[in-house]
């Protein structure tokens, strides 16, 4: 059976969409959301990222993340999926309890249900790159491979990555 997934407030799975409401400490900084990290990357070094980084919420990061006006780094296209991992990874280590939900999924696909994106998801033929979804696959074989006292609430990934 296919895990699909897309708005924060489905049940169960809503907590595998970036804009749930589960932050995590990464680089030095707290993120109230997987969204928030991934639209502020996008301007890393810049006024802009601590801007997205404060935004009110996950859509208003994603609004200010897309925005036109503010110049991306060089080098997005070719990071956007490490930047995506480093979120997700860092969400899962940081909540015992949606990374139970997640290891809970088993050997299941995980797809995000959504027509309007085929790179991060399914899109709308169905056959989008799903990208989120496999990098929430490739977390749960890391995290299901690990002894289970690694994965302690309050962490952003490992110390090597702080």
């Amino acid at each position: 059976m296919t895990i699909y997934f897309y708005g924060a407030d489905e049940v169960p799975y809503g907590c595998f969409s970036n804009f749930s409401d589960h932050g995590f400490d990464l680089d030095g900084f707290w993120w109230p959301s997987s969204e928030h990290y991934f639209q502020a990357q996008k301007f890393k070094g810049t006024r802009h990222a601590d801007l997205v980084r404060r935004a009110s919420t996950p859509l208003r990061a994603a609004e200010l993340g897309r925005d036109p006006s503010r110049p991306l780094r060089r080098d997005w296209e070719r990071v956007k999926d490490d930047v995506m991992r480093r979120a997700v990874d860092a969400k899962f280590r940081a909540h015992a309890d949606i990374r139970a939900l997640l290891l809970s999924t088993g050997d299941e696909d995980i797809v995000e249900d959504t027509t309007t994106d085929h790179y991060w998801g399914r899109g709308r033929t169905g056959n989008g790159r799903n990208m989120l979804g496999r990098i929430l696959v490739r977390t749960r074989s890391r995290l299901s491979a690990e002894p289970p006292e690694t994965g302690r609430p309050g962490r952003g990934g490992s110390p090597g990555r702080r």
